[in-house]
């Protein structure tokens, strides 16, 4: 009340946050202030708040799914690369600790477009299910769907599958979706996006024992990925015998123990492997 500009202004929020922190260290507690986000996902008004305070937790989920995401965009005393899974049941709030095997219990088998995608959300390593539907358009212009993933990579990815794998796609309807209602911006589901889009356009099912992990350039070139291990380990936990990786990431590799390990140096070769069964 001392201050006297209106509510919501750099002034009062400064100010309220200020005595707030000084609550928190005074008696040793911990404090959350909850602030609005746009629709772009950033925090809504004046950026101060994020300057002031020590950690930024984004707390994400889809309106229609059970499935909640908390993130660490920033934190002042500790890493921002770990991620909480958690799931809204009746008695509140759960946390899942393996995330992976629930996310891709329901894969259906033997069905053309579905393939296992090994992701790395943070320091958490995630197996997820991606899944395509590609049919031909019924209009002049074909239409393109995207749900967890972004719509821009997707097109791109499209545009090199056309011009280095030689896929017809250009009169074709394009339907892209990850389960589970997460969004994922990390480039290793390139690899998972174009199986999906193949198998769907071939009709032929991905082997329910496959993973795959793996950034996809503009000439087609298969591109190394972070935490290898990791995705290697989470893949071995969950009973999966093979997965595709980069082949600038099989050198590092040195447990290979109860999987087996195809790299791949490019588009093609990783699309005749896991749909042609053809190694070479």
């Amino acid at each position: 009340p001392e201050i006297s500009s209106a509510p919501g202004t750099v002034s009062q929020i400064k100010e309220g946050t200020s005595k707030f922190m000084k609550i928190s260290k005074k008696m040793g507690i911990s404090t959350f202030i909850v602030g609005h986000v746009t629709k772009e996902g950033s925090l809504a008004g004046p950026k101060l708040l994020e300057h002031m305070v020590d950690t930024v937790l984004y707390f994400e989920g889809e309106r229609y799914n059970t499935y909640r995401l908390v993130r660490a965009v920033k934190n002042r005393f500790g890493s921002t690369n770990e991620l909480g899974v958690f799931e809204m049941r009746d008695l509140g709030l759960v946390e899942l600790e393996n995330p992976s095997k629930i996310l891709i219990s329901e894969k259906p088998k033997d069905v053309a477009g579905s393939v296992i995608i090994s992701t790395v959300e943070g320091t958490r390593p995630m197996l997820l299910e991606m899944q395509a539907l590609v049919s031909p358009t019924s209009y002049g212009i074909p239409k393109r769907t995207a749900t967890g993933v972004d719509y821009n990579r997707v097109g791109m990815l499209l545009a090199v599958l056309e011009k280095r794998v030689g896929l017809q796609i250009q009169n074709q309807d394009v339907y892209l979706n990850i389960v589970g209602g997460i969004k994922i911006n990390e480039p290793s589901i390139d690899l998972g996006i174009v199986i999906a889009i193949a198998s769907s356009f071939r009709n032929v099912a991905v082997d329910e024992t496959i993973a795959v992990t793996g950034e996809v350039g503009l000439t087609g070139e298969v591109r190394a990925v972070s935490f290898i291990e990791k995705r290697i380990a989470e893949c071995k936990k969950l009973g999966f015998t093979k997965i595709v990786i980069p082949r600038n990431n099989y050198e590092v590799v040195k447990d290979t123990k109860g999987i087996e390990i195809w790299p791949v140096d490019n588009l093609r070769q990783a699309i005749n492997i896991v749909l042609g069964g053809n190694k070479e």
